[in-house]
């Protein structure tokens, strides 16, 4: 068997980006289980912020990001028919966000100032990534550059978005740092997850399920966007100005719910039935039914919300039901098949990942249950943390070994 080696990350953009995410989102996992276990033990616990901050910053802008580089650092010259990206060139900005969340890591647990510190080495490697990703779509002179172009521009304000969050760490202001995540997930995270599923999702059914087409008009873009604007409004909103009238709450439901059904529809649209024979196809369809379904869950807590004067809600089900469900499980199975497609090998899930996928998809509903029933919440969150962590530990430490040898055909790459 090869061994592994460092300098074999250096092959190829998703090689070190990937492996970086996924010693991030490794240790990101067994921190929160830590995290939840010593809560559940009554251990005393006072970090510099909050945990369930901590918990939704180092979730969400941590290792997240570091995927999209891979991906779009590995994809994106493709698309834009631009010369592909060597793995050195993006090392220093890489070595920059993750020395910045080493730092920030003990500083939100000790003292601020470090926090702010590392988070503003984050901010800086990401900008920089953001800005040549950019520069990259301005140079290009293929003639459709729109999802590019609307991903990087969900890039830049991922960049805001982190120094937003290094301001409100510097000031100690919670409620900007409150509002700095919800930002980061509405407004980067989400789009360039919408972005890559309004354009692969079509293209790959079409590809493997014949009586497919790669349907994906520019209005279904514009209203998922519009969508994921509309919902960073409202939890911005909640934020600052809880309780909201009744009228606004109704209003809210009964714009979700529509929207709700267009992504479900969406799903059998793109073949999500069809899709069920395949298993990496339907991992990829299985994220994505997960948006419509937290959608789903917003219109119901919100209709809750209205006829109970926001007393009533399903709490932070639909939060979780988005970024655990779409975000997580398309992430598991988009990186899934580059790292089998782009490391040699044949583009499907074998039966450790499926296994691991559906492990996922329990993890998904024990943790949207236990925001839902109020006297298990501590069991199932547990249960659910302790099913992320086999997920996670076991997808990293397949894939990170991939990463790190060459590949299996003889190829570059």
């Amino acid at each position: 068997m090869p061994r592994w080696r460092f300098n074999h990350l250096l092959l190829a953009p998703h090689r070190l980006a990937f492996f970086l995410a996924a010693l991030m989102l490794a240790t990101s996992a067994l921190w929160w289980a830590a995290l939840l276990l010593a809560r559940a033990l009554q251990w005393p616990l006072s970090p510099a912020v909050p945990a369930p901050l901590m918990h939704a910053l180092l979730m969400g802008l941590g290792f997240m990001p570091l995927f999209f580089v891979g991906f779009l650092y590995t994809a994106g010259p493709k698309w834009l028919k631009l010369p592909a990206v060597s793995a050195r060139s993006v090392l220093p900005a890489l070595a920059t966000v993750m020395t910045g969340w080493a730092l920030a890591w003990f500083g939100l647990h000790w003292q601020l100032l470090m926090a702010a510190a590392g988070m503003g080495l984050v901010a800086l490697g990401w900008t920089t990534l953001s800005l040549r990703f950019a520069h990259m779509v301005w140079c290009s002179r293929v003639s459709d550059k729109m999802h590019t172009s609307l991903a990087s521009a969900a890039c830049l304000v991922g960049a805001g978005v982190m120094w937003w969050v290094t301001l409100a760490l510097v000031f100690d202001a919670t409620p900007l740092l409150r509002t700095g995540i919800q930002m980061g997930i509405w407004w980067f995270l989400a789009p360039v997850f919408v972005v890559v599923s309004h354009r692969m999702l079509p293209f790959f059914s079409a590809s493997i399920i014949e009586s497919l087409d790669a349907w994906r008009p520019n209005w279904v873009l514009v209203v998922m966007l519009a969508t994921l604007l509309l919902e960073g409004l409202v939890s911005v909103a909640d934020l600052w100005w809880w309780p909201l009238p009744p009228a606004l709450r109704w209003l809210q439901a009964g714009l979700e719910t529509p929207l709700a059904l267009l992504m479900l529809g969406l799903a059998l649209r793109w073949g999500f039935i069809q899709s069920l024979k395949i298993r990496l196809l339907a991992m990829l369809h299985g994220g994505f039914v997960w948006l419509g379904v937290a959608l789903a869950l917003n219109a119901v807590s919100h209709g809750l919300m209205a006829a109970s004067g926001d007393t009533v809600s399903l709490g932070l089900a639909p939060l979780h039901a988005m970024t655990m469900g779409y975000l997580g499980c398309t992430m598991f199975a988009m990186v899934t098949r580059i790292s089998t497609g782009h490391g040699g090998r044949k583009e499907s899930a074998d039966n450790l990942v499926w296994s691991l996928y559906w492990v996922l998809q329990a993890a998904v509903v024990l943790r949207v249950s236990a925001a839902m029933l109020e006297v298990l919440s501590q069991t199932l969150t547990l249960a659910a943390v302790a099913a992320w962590c086999v997920v996670m530990l076991g997808w990293a430490l397949r894939y990170g070994g991939w990463f790190g040898t060459p590949r299996p055909d003889g190829r570059n790459g």
